[in-house]
């Protein structure tokens, strides 16, 4: 990596913005990497702009190298006031833009942030009403079975033979 590049992430390091979990956030977006272990959470506020949904704010949390905590900050920064839309248009590569292009072996890190956006920005599916409260969910099929109500613990097991 050039110095100034490192500089450039030393700083968003230093003085990393719009970090840690967002309150009442409209959305949520996670993504992982199964090649380097990577984690990154970000959660969106919209708000209504002459009639239009824009990014309000945006902050995250990451298990990452410091490339991708910098990417992550830079890129906050620059989807406040976009819409929708527009953030979606954006790249790996505009999201890190402002720490200067980045090395092909960090170039995940603005993958990383770019599928966290994309997916806070994804239609969100309207949420299934839990039918028991979360603590009282069973974690178990067996746990399951057993805390279902009388009608519900009928199961019906059907053992198929072969044919001879």
């Amino acid at each position: 990596m050039s110095d100034d590049l490192q500089q450039r992430i030393h700083d968003a390091i230093a003085n990393p913005k719009n970090i840690g979990e967002m309150e009442n956030a409209d959305s949520v977006g996670t993504v992982g990497s199964p090649d380097c272990g990577d984690m990154l959470r970000m959660w969106v506020k919209f708000k209504d702009q002459d009639g239009k949904k824009v990014i309000d704010r945006a902050t995250f949390q990451t298990f990452g190298c410091e490339t991708a905590i910098a990417v992550a900050s830079v890129a906050t920064e620059l989807i406040a006031g976009k819409t929708v839309e527009e953030a979606l248009s954006m790249s790996g590569a505009d999201l890190s833009a402002p720490l200067g292009a980045l090395p092909p072996m960090k170039i995940h890190c603005a993958q990383l942030v770019e599928g966290a956006l994309r997916s806070a920005l994804a239609p969100q599916p309207e949420p299934a009403k839990p039918a028991a409260p979360p603590a009282a969910r069973a974690t178990t099929l067996f746990d399951q079975l057993n805390a279902a109500t009388t009608s519900e613990r009928k199961v019906k097991v059907v053992l198929k033979t072969p044919q001879s």
